[in-house]
């Protein structure tokens, strides 16, 4: 029987203890709530942020803590009492064993018409309120340019310069693929750096259209000095280049104005000696092919040297073929010396016939091969000049399979295709 007693008195002293706890809590809560404020952006006020804090915000959070102060030393106080014949503990030393975080009660004043009228003069914060334009300006924006990435296409909508490069057609992947030039991109900007040099190439008559391909080529454009961009087109403009022709040099050949003027100067002197060509053939074949400005002269060199030793071509009929067709200067060496051994040896065409013609040797080797094997196979492979039923080679070479079949070889275009099969 006394141990039931006892139990009914433990659940009963739980049980008001809980209860004690939660309106203790409750109380807690419900001050937390009242003396917090929500901020807002006002008359074109920023929200505080980080370490900073207004005077109102100190205010409300010692009112907070002073009611929390002021709960904790009252549920202590009566902890206590009920407890005094239980634990034999008296009110007076729960009170001195308070907490020494809380703060002291009178150290501030604050009124109960002050608490309410802070909480009258902040109203709810709403996500859809409108500001003004000038608040939404003043509101900083972070600048989340990402600080490594492999790829630019990361940084295309952080920076101005990657964006309208973009939109000019710039192709950033082939770009990006070179070393260093991405960095260098990014560290560009477009009112100071890209736009002065876009505006000159306006200015010496390279089309809007042409602007993307250029760049993509030759980027480092971009970091050339104006003045000797300038000093640059003004000598080729001393050595009788029209302003079209410049404009349409630079756009095939977009390297051409990274070149200073002695070293341009030196290519015009080294072509118009080597290939003893006067001022205006050396103009000629240096407007049809501006990338000779550019290159390395090595290949060219080797090049003269292998139809002058190796392929046997005299020295006017090398110059023929330079005028006719510059390209030859670049061809690979492989090629030129494949060409040449089948039309000479194979088809037995003579070194001035190929000069007249000098077009073939840049032309694709299979098509030559395939033709003369078919006219050989129908015993029309001729190309004497002097004999009956000739056949130019620029007629073996640059008409279409359609008309060489019915203009050239008299077959129909099956008879032709069935032919390549057993090739």
């Amino acid at each position: 029987m006394a141990a039931h007693l006892c139990l009914q008195g433990r659940s009963l002293l739980g049980s008001k203890t809980v209860a004690r706890n939660w309106q203790y809590y409750t109380q807690v809560c419900h001050c937390i709530t009242v003396t917090r404020v929500p901020t807002k952006i006002l008359n074109g006020s920023s929200i505080n942020k980080g370490n900073h804090t207004t005077p109102q915000a100190r205010q409300r959070w010692k009112q907070q803590m002073f009611c929390y102060s002021d709960l904790a030393a009252k549920h202590l106080a009566t902890e206590a009492k009920e407890n005094k014949d239980v634990e034999g503990v008296s009110t007076a030393d729960v009170v001195e064993n308070k907490s020494p975080l809380l703060p002291i009660r009178d150290a501030v004043s604050v009124t109960e018409s002050q608490i309410s009228f802070d909480l009258d003069a902040a109203p709810e914060l709403s996500s859809l309120e409108l500001i003004s334009d000038e608040a939404a300006v003043s509101i900083p924006v972070p600048f989340d340019m990402p600080s490594d990435s492999i790829s630019l296409r990361d940084y295309v909508d952080k920076s101005e310069t990657l964006s309208k490069l973009v939109q000019m057609g710039v192709n950033l992947w082939k770009l990006e693929q070179r070393p260093n030039v991405g960095s260098m991109l990014l560290r560009l900007n477009f009112d100071t750096d890209v736009a002065p040099r876009l505006l000159f190439l306006k200015d010496i008559g390279v089309e809007d259209s042409s602007y993307g391909n250029i760049l993509t080529q030759n980027p480092f454009i971009l970091t050339e000095s104006l003045v000797h961009l300038h000093s640059r087109v003004n000598f080729l403009k001393s050595q009788n280049f029209s302003s079209e022709t410049i404009a349409s040099m630079v756009s095939r050949a977009p390297y051409l104005l990274n070149f200073s003027v002695k070293r341009l100067d030196n290519r015009l002197r080294f072509y118009q000696q080597h290939l003893k060509l006067s001022a205006d053939n050396t103009r000629n074949i240096l407007t049809r092919l501006p990338r000779l400005l550019c290159g390395s002269l090595e290949p060219v060199k080797e090049n003269l040297k292998m139809c002058e030793v190796e392929l046997g071509f005299k020295e006017n009929e090398i110059q023929h073929i330079i005028i006719a067709v510059p390209k030859v200067l670049t061809l690979n060496k492989r090629k030129l010396t494949q060409i040449f051994d089948f039309v000479h040896n194979t088809m037995n065409v003579p070194h001035n016939l190929i000069a007249k013609f000098p077009q073939i040797l840049n032309s694709k080797y299979l098509r030559i091969r395939e033709r003369h094997l078919f006219l050989e196979y129908l015993e029309k492979a001729q190309y004497d000049p002097d004999l009956p039923n000739y056949i130019s080679l620029e007629r073996l070479v640059f008409l279409h399979d359609e008309r060489f079949c019915t203009e050239v070889a008299f077959v129909t275009l099956e008879d032709f295709n069935l032919f390549q099969k057993t090739l």
